[in-house]
């Protein structure tokens, strides 16, 4: 235990994870990788069943995966025995049991150098999901998620102490459709966070935390009631709050699952898509005819926004059909080349971070360019043109401040103030769908780290 008082405060999050400690006077936040505060929410297991977490465990990942083929094998689901006379006419030869092993599909991945696990909390309130395979061994959700939170608990050990307690966020609602989700969710972090040493826990809902750092950090702020909008990378999260000094009251809370990871792959698949083949034809000789057909590139696009599994795509029932639109001389061969090279070269997590970066460009210009040189790809775009291609999520957002402000049995006109936090809050058409319901009156926090600042002064007040 520390000698003096601390409050820790970790966020473990769908994307990335952070912490936090407060003394009192000063909120650290805590180096979890070598030059950031901000840890990727990645644990990699290879066959020795060695972990990695975080960056590393991508930039494994990655390197385990490039321009690997993949043979997948049939896998055996059973074996079935007969009995078989050894010998022949009247001889006495023993009988013999010939066992024979039944096979599925070919599933299973002989070349596989490890598996890549990320956004696993969005499987925490699922029931149904319990156990996942890991080279042929039952992994526990928690198992998954231990060695993330044993590294962020360890790091803060050694900067700041021996501890064994800490408030820990969580989202206002898991994700999933069953009723108990949230209770089973919190049931399954308690237990990786006990394994990883933190014994004594303070749940605390995250857009609260939020909330909870910008009201240390502004303490003399003018007005009494509060709505914070923490948008991030997987989840849209929302509370309102009425301040009474230095205390507050949550009036109401809401949340969805919605994050800057949905705009990502509305990117992917509007910009990128049409240029990697979607929509062109395939062409290949048949028995007494040319056969054309639409590529079927419907078959690749879950594989493709899936990056942790993209690197599937390279065995031959997805290669095939595109070598011959490349050498059948397809109006699209280009395409099909682009295509090609993503797939040989696994360049699926790349893709999303050139997105990522389009994207922050666009939240600083009024234009910007999504640029790919590993696959020829130019793309110019206004932010009025981007602003126009995500107005789904845009409504999604509204939607949800009209149903928190209905739990809370309050109007436009009675909030004072509007948090605004989350990476995706960075987003100028998010920005400015706020500061057109709230004029004036939005303020923006500490985007990425405000969660965990939050929780570490709830700790250090023991709220």
């Amino acid at each position: 235990m520390n000698s003096r008082k601390l409050g820790i405060g970790i966020d473990f999050g769908t994307t990335n994870s952070a912490a936090a400690v407060f003394d009192g006077e000063q909120i650290t936040l805590v180096r979890l990788e070598r030059d950031a505060v901000i840890m990727p929410s990645a644990t990699y297991i290879d066959q020795r069943l060695q972990t990695k977490t975080g960056q590393n465990a991508i930039e494994r990942y990655i390197a385990d995966n490039t321009g690997r083929t993949v043979e997948l094998i049939p896998e055996v689901v059973g074996e079935v025995s007969q009995f078989v006379d050894g010998g022949g006419g009247d001889s006495l030869a023993p009988v013999q049991a010939v066992t024979q092993k039944i096979y599925g599909a070919p599933i299973t991945d002989s070349g596989l150098q490890g598996r890549l696990f990320r956004g696993t909390k969005r499987l925490l309130g699922d029931e149904r999901i319990r156990r996942l395979m890991v080279f042929d061994h039952p992994f526990r959700l928690v198992a998954l998620i231990t060695p993330l939170l044993l590294r962020m608990q360890s790091v803060i050990n050694r900067c700041h102490g021996e501890f064994d307690y800490a408030h820990l966020g969580h989202p206002v609602n898991f994700e999933g459709r069953d009723q108990f989700r949230n209770k089973l969710a919190l049931s399954r972090l308690s237990e990786a966070y006990r394994y990883a040493g933190v014994s004594k826990q303070s749940f605390y809902p995250e857009p609260i935390a939020a909330a909870a750092s910008y009201l240390h950090q502004n303490p003399d702020v003018a007005g009494e009631t509060l709505l914070t909008v923490d948008f991030g990378g997987g989840t849209l999260d929302l509370c309102v709050l009425k301040r009474q000094g230095q205390r507050f009251d949550v009036i109401a809370t809401h949340g969805v699952g919605l994050g800057g990871d949905h705009i990502d792959q509305l990117l992917f698949r509007q910009l990128l898509f049409p240029m990697l083949g979607k929509g062109e034809t395939w062409r290949r000789r048949g028995i007494d005819k040319e056969i054309e057909t639409q590529f079927p590139f419907d078959e690749f696009e879950d594989l493709l926004l899936n990056w942790a599994i993209s690197y599937t795509l390279n065995q031959n029932r997805f290669t095939t059909p595109v070598m011959e639109c490349i050498e059948g001389g397809s109006p699209g061969k280009r395409k099909f080349e682009r295509l090609r090279e993503v797939i040989k070269h696994n360049m699926s997590y790349l893709l999303f971070a050139r997105i990522k970066e389009f994207k922050a460009a666009l939240s600083v210009s009024e234009n910007a360019v999504l640029d790919i040189p590993e696959i020829d790809v130019n793309v110019p775009m206004t932010r009025h043109q981007f602003d126009s291609l995500i107005q789904s999520p845009l409504a999604d957002v509204s939607q949800s401040i009209e149903t928190t402000l209905n739990k809370a049995s309050m109007k436009i006109s009675d909030i004072d103030i509007v948090l605004r936090t989350g990476g995706s809050s960075l987003i100028p058409a998010v920005r400015n769908l706020l500061e057109s319901q709230f004029p004036d009156r939005v303020v923006e926090h500490d985007p990425f780290t405000s969660v965990a600042a939050g929780l570490a002064v709830a700790s250090f007040h023991g709220w």
